[in-house]
């Protein structure tokens, strides 16, 4: 251990690190690139449910503004492809096969209902939109808290195996004073810190979006709902 035989004595964190034994030195690039991972979906994940709110709220925007279904489809059609996009395109095109000529533009709606199986075909439809577009939206977040659950284990291994090696460098050298303890131990103690600062991140931006998958889960479940609602209303169903 370099600290352990002879080396200067460290006066910051910094000079812990430049001065440390090889297994430390592996442990920190390891939990380094845990870091990066961890950063690199935080930031791409906060840019994603961004664009997801800003998509929610212009595409909610132009619903509100029509008052039929039909209304809604055509206006709806000349928003970028979004989420809420698609479902609602997709239930539309769905419920036209099912009922052709039922939305269009002119005369009577032809007459006829959904029986239950075709109509419990159109919720099984929404359903399976709705459950990729939550993979879609959950991709990469479980990877926080892998990261946040493994790096404080690396900080551990790279402290044990710190104390390990300041116990061998203090047997080698013949002393168990307190200055020659000290050294070797703050290294020791420098990965745990590592994977701390690594894992704290990773858990909490785990947390805040696992969070907003549900909302967003929620939000698209409670839309087709009331799709469904707004259809029996307008005896579509």
């Amino acid at each position: 251990m370099i600290l352990q035989l002879g080396g200067a004595v460290p006066h910051s964190s910094l000079d812990l690190v430049l001065h440390s034994s090889t297994e430390t030195v592996v442990v920190l690039l390891v939990t380094a690139l845990f870091s990066l991972i961890s950063w690199f979906i935080i930031v791409q994940k906060w840019w994603q449910f961004r664009r997801l709110r800003q998509q929610g709220d212009r595409f909610f925007a132009e619903i509100e503004r029509t008052t039929r279904l039909r209304d809604a489809y055509h206006a709806v059609m000349k928003l970028p492809p979004s989420p809420y996009h698609r479902i609602f395109r997709e239930a539309i095109n769905f419920f036209s096969e099912l009922r052709p000529g039922a939305l269009r533009d002119a005369g009577d709606v032809p007459k006829g209902s959904l029986s239950v199986t075709q109509l419990e075909a159109l919720k099984m439809m929404l359903g399976k939109d709705i459950a990729a577009e939550r993979d879609v939206a959950s991709q990469h977040i479980p990877w926080l808290a892998t990261i946040g659950s493994v790096s404080p284990l690396m900080g551990l291994l790279g402290t044990v195996l710190g104390v390990m090696n300041a116990f061998i460098g203090i047997a080698a050298g013949g002393s168990g004073n307190f200055a020659a303890v000290a050294p070797g131990v703050a290294e020791a103690l420098v990965t745990t810190v590592a994977g701390l600062a690594t894992a704290i991140p990773a858990v909490i931006g785990y947390n805040i979006y696992a969070s907003r998958v549900g909302i967003f889960s929620a939000e698209m479940e409670g839309f087709a709902d009331e799709l469904i609602g707004t259809m029996a209303r307008e005896g579509l169903l």
